[in-house]
């Protein structure tokens, strides 16, 4: 159901209009504009975010339209998120379903409509925004790579056995059911709890994807897998589209060794039943599931990754101040009583800490101290984990940490396991 919104409208140029969202008519021009630029299955998903999705508005879908044409020229979606660094939950605003009219590109239409998406980011106090984009172009607008998100490892069905252990053939599987919803939201906690940085699914959000996603661009099936008393043991979900030609796991959830063996099995009959050519995990590095198809020589495909903006650093680093003083704890740092300065080059962050407590972050502006220099666009894959520090520094000589720091920004800030499982 279109729910109440607060159009955005104002003019760019002759005859251009940039807006929101504001009615049933406003949605479908949009959507059939997606359907143009992508495909059907991404004009269905943009009616169904915005008219059933539980966190997407209308306000948050925006269009430059050409007012003299009647058409919807170019377009993006804010979809906010929640996401979980730890115990820390973050709001995260995913700029999707970017994309302009070919004979209207190199005319700064997406540029206009980042503008007012950073209104709309600074308005809600989003942490983060994420974009699954395509490369380099996101760039321009401070996007980093810094979460795995696709591709994984291919496992070809003939290494999976026909015969697996017996313990492996007392598992049955079935499609989930909206009925399954509580063990399923009990088994995805209890998988994402493995991983540092993961979304908030809620109850509303598991209802989408069992519900209106199911006729868009993300429809998957759920499978569940059950014990020998028909107890759910496990699940995983196959989308219906995705890249490549194999047979796609996106999601999986914790299992054991015997269940990950029942689980290749049956993923191996539904590749032959399907006439796929080979099955492709993109699951966590850290899953049973990855790490038994890696000791069954599944080929590892390496990973594309969220390109990620943080909104405020300050902001983020006092929000993460129960992680940071988790880490500190655990370290030879414990009970640390001193400033460390996190210099980004055009702006620098003094992050005091007393007795091991992180007691303020303070944004000191532009600052010539060294000791911890850091390029801008490198705090998002330093901060979520996604690069270390080592590695950061030999890749680009401008991440400039002098010896007596390096310990200590290890210690705060590791590299971690981390997957985004989707919403929607």
């Amino acid at each position: 159901m279109f729910s109440a919104t607060q159009p955005y409208r104002k003019v760019i140029g002759s005859g251009l209009v940039l807006k929101s969202v504001a009615d049933e008519q406003d949605l479908e021009q949009v959507a059939a504009f997606n359907g143009v630029v992508h495909d059907e299955g991404v004009a269905a998903m943009t009616r169904a975010l915005i008219s059933h999705h539980p966190h997407t508005r209308p306000e948050h879908c925006l269009c430059v339209a050409d007012e003299t044409t009647g058409q919807v020229v170019s377009s993006l979606c804010l979809i906010p998120w929640t996401w979980r660094y730890e115990e820390v939950e973050l709001k995260a605003g995913e700029m999707g379903i970017v994309g302009t009219l070919e004979t209207y590109r190199r005319r700064g239409f997406i540029r206009a409509l980042v503008t007012r998406f950073d209104e709309l980011l600074r308005e809600g106090d989003y942490d983060l925004s994420p974009i699954q984009g395509i490369p380099y172009f996101y760039r321009q607008f401070g996007y980093e790579y810094a979460i795995p998100l696709e591709g994984g490892l291919r496992v070809e069905p003939h290494l999976l056995s026909d015969a697996p252990p017996d313990k492996a053939l007392r598992y049955t599987f079935r499609l989930a059911t909206l009925d399954d919803l509580p063990a399923l939201m009990r088994l995805y906690d209890d998988a994402v709890d493995d991983l540092s940085i993961s979304a908030v699914r809620d109850e509303a959000s598991w209802r989408y994807l069992f519900g209106p996603s199911l006729g868009t661009e993300m429809a998957a099936e759920t499978w569940l897998v059950l014990d020998e008393a028909g107890q759910p043991a496990g699940y995983f979900r196959i989308p219906q589209v995705g890249f490549g030609e194999g047979l796609i796991v996106n999601e999986v959830s914790r299992l054991s060794r015997d269940t990950v063996l029942a689980v290749l099995r049956q993923l191996k009959a539904l590749t032959v039943e399907r006439r796929k050519p080979y099955i492709r995990l993109n699951v966590p590095a850290n899953s049973s599931l990855a790490t038994i198809a890696r000791h069954r020589g599944a080929h590892d495909l390496g990973t594309y990754a969220w390109q990620i903006r943080l909104m405020n650093v300050g902001r983020l680093l006092q929000k993460l101040a129960p992680v940071l003083e988790r880490r500190i704890a655990a370290s030879p740092f414990a009970d640390l009583t001193q400033n460390v300065c996190l210099n980004l080059y055009r702006e620098a962050f003094d992050l005091r800490f007393e007795g091991g407590k992180l007691t303020a972050v303070d944004a000191l502006g532009f600052s010539d101290r060294a000791g911890i220099r850091i390029p801008p666009p490198l705090a998002a894959p330093l901060l979520l984990g996604y690069r270390s520090r080592e590695e950061l520094s030999r890749t680009h000589h401008d991440v400039s940490i002098w010896a007596e720091w390096r310990h200590l920004v290890d210690v705060l800030f590791p590299k971690v396991a981390s997957f985004i499982y989707t919403i929607y």
